[in-house]
């Protein structure tokens, strides 16, 4: 509905566009500095992805109790946790509790999605701009949109014949869905697809699953929580926060192998494999520490996956569609899964290989591929995110003098550190591209964002310093760096969304850092220690000048 006419300006110190958990804890940090701000959501309340994503199985891939704030202890002492890998309605019941703890919401306008934000080069303001009517003035805007937001858009032909219901996974109704009894297709087999395939399956008459490239997934191995292993991790919690900040590249805690998986022997290396797959989780990555280094080391992990859906798929024909074997394992997201690979031994689950039979186009009664029409009730788009760079690009941002962010990122992304991109002053971005993001425990490297921001902003306030920008060979040398470490590693020879390739038309380019979390944080607090180098800094004067 439009803004209500004393509602349609609003000045701020800063402007957060979006109430995830960046948000919501730079909204925090931002209170504690004295400043005035305004949160814009776009959904009714609080959680993010966790609050769009409520498809069934939705759940955390990373452990609840190292999936949480930091921040705060009485926080983290307090909250307790149901299961190893929270399922989303407790994450967002989390979410919740974290507003409600801190009276975060009289600060957040909910129901106003942001499509424009503007600098003036001579007010040195941001003008944010909501598809609402709505409109807001800041010295600074914080884009905490998050890396995995922006639905990718569904390009099959025929689409918007299909007479029955079409659901998305990143967009679920609200109150759920019964699909018992329905006749249900499922496109796609990412991370989304895989938690819920088997959870569609148990309810559908019939579920279809149509998957064009399968992909490598490890069992979660989800359980409740223990009274004991609870009050054991919460007894050392600041020491555990630590190690997974300062000493793991992922930012979670995984037992970290220091051997090669060359260095061992086959039986040796089938063993430990087998250890960690019966332990579940992401674990299973970090057996050797070259996995993602060497391609003789990730085959050796790679075929035993391979090995363990033939055992577990009892058709060697679905066996066989759902075997990898064009990318190393890991190089595309690795995916935690509950039953996902013994849901094909369902009677009522089929796998449609779209290598051999592609799609044609929806038709009103279901999908017709190249040799068949199946029909359905529903078809549920389970087909990924424009990761990283499509929230943004879905905003129109311009910098100074008018430039325009998806412009000068046509060829790829650029940013200093992954927080800025030069050009646009007092323009910050919470894990963006050329930051661990996706690559890490996000909400380690969501706090690590906030806080170095905050810190910023308090550096700029102590000394009257006005605008903080990235400088132009700072950020080139930054995305010179984040492509080389890239580059000695196995990402980019995936054709993934970590590398855009899922996107049509989308540059082919590494989008986060893969340096480590642990290494990246030693870098910005470095470059903060040494007056932060490779940003500009400016007075007043200094700004009205230009």
């Amino acid at each position: 509905m439009p803004a209500r006419a004393e509602d349609e300006t609003r000045t701020f110190d800063a402007v957060v566009i979006g109430a995830g958990f960046a948000g919501l804890y730079m909204l925090h940090r931002l209170r504690g500095l004295g400043l005035s701000v305004r949160v814009i959501e776009a959904g009714s309340d609080v959680g993010g992805t966790w609050y769009w994503n409520r498809y069934p199985g939705a759940r955390c891939d990373v452990e609840s109790m190292q999936y949480s704030y930091s921040f705060d202890d009485g926080l983290q002492q307090e909250w307790n946790w149901s299961e190893r890998f929270a399922p989303q309605p407790e994450i967002l019941a989390y979410a919740s509790h974290v507003a409600d703890r801190f009276d975060l919401r009289r600060d957040i306008r909910f129901n106003e999605r942001v499509v424009s934000a503007q600098f003036d080069d001579k007010a040195v303001r941001w003008t944010i701009r909501t598809g609402e009517g709505a409109e807001y003035s800041a010295r600074f805007c914080i884009m905490a949109t998050g890396c995995l937001s922006a639905p990718k858009d569904v390009d099959i032909p025929g689409l918007s014949n299909f007479a029955g219901r079409v659901l998305r996974t990143s967009n679920w109704p609200r109150d759920g869905l019964d699909l018992s009894g329905r006749r249900v297709a499922v496109i796609g087999t990412g991370s989304s697809a895989i938690q819920a395939i088997p959870e569609i399956a148990r309810q559908a008459q019939t579920l279809h699953v149509f998957q064009r490239t399968p992909t490598y997934s490890v069992p979660a191995r989800n359980a409740p929580l223990s009274d004991d292993h609870v009050r054991e991790w919460k007894s050392n919690y600041a020491e555990r926060r630590r190690r997974a900040r300062e000493e793991c590249r992922s930012g979670t805690i995984y037992e970290f192998a220091t051997t090669s998986a060359l260095a061992v022997t086959s039986d040796e290396r089938e063993s430990e494999y087998m250890r960690r797959w019966d332990k579940g989780g992401a674990n299973f990555l970090y057996a050797y520490n070259d996995l993602l280094l060497d391609a003789a080391a990730n085959e050796t992990a790679a075929e035993f996956v391979r090995e363990r859906i033939r055992h577990i798929v009892k058709d060697p024909v679905a066996a066989q569609a759902l075997t990898p074997d064009s990318y190393p394992i890991g190089t595309k997201r690795i995916c935690v899964d509950t039953d996902y690979y013994e849901t094909y031994n369902r009677p009522n689950v089929t796998l449609v290989d779209l290598r051999k039979t592609p799609i044609a186009e929806i038709v009103e009664a279901g999908i017709a591929t190249t040799n068949v029409v199946y029909e359905f009730d529903d078809i549920v788009l389970a087909t990924g995110f424009d990761a990283l760079t499509g929230a943004l690009d879905r905003i129109e941002i311009r910098g100074r003098s008018g430039q325009l962010l998806s412009s000068k990122w046509a060829a790829g992304p650029r940013t200093y550190l992954g927080l800025m991109s030069y050009g646009f002053p007092n323009l910050f971005i919470i894990t963006g591209p050329g930051s661990p993001s996706v690559l890490s425990n996000v909400i380690v490297s969501i706090e690590q964002h906030v806080d170095w921001i905050a810190s910023c902003l308090a550096h700029l306030a102590d000394r009257n310093l006005v605008t903080v920008e990235a400088e132009q060979q700072a950020e080139d040398d930054w995305v010179d760096h984040v492509n080389e470490v890239a580059d000695r590693t196995l990402y980019p020879r995936a054709a993934s969304w970590y590398m855009g390739a899922n996107v049509p038309g989308k540059p082919r380019i590494f989008l986060p850092y893969i340096g480590g979390v642990d290494t990246y944080r030693r870098i910005c607090s470095d470059v903060a220690a040494d007056g932060y180098r490779g940003f500009a800094l400016s007075p007043q004067a200094a700004v009205a000048a230009e």
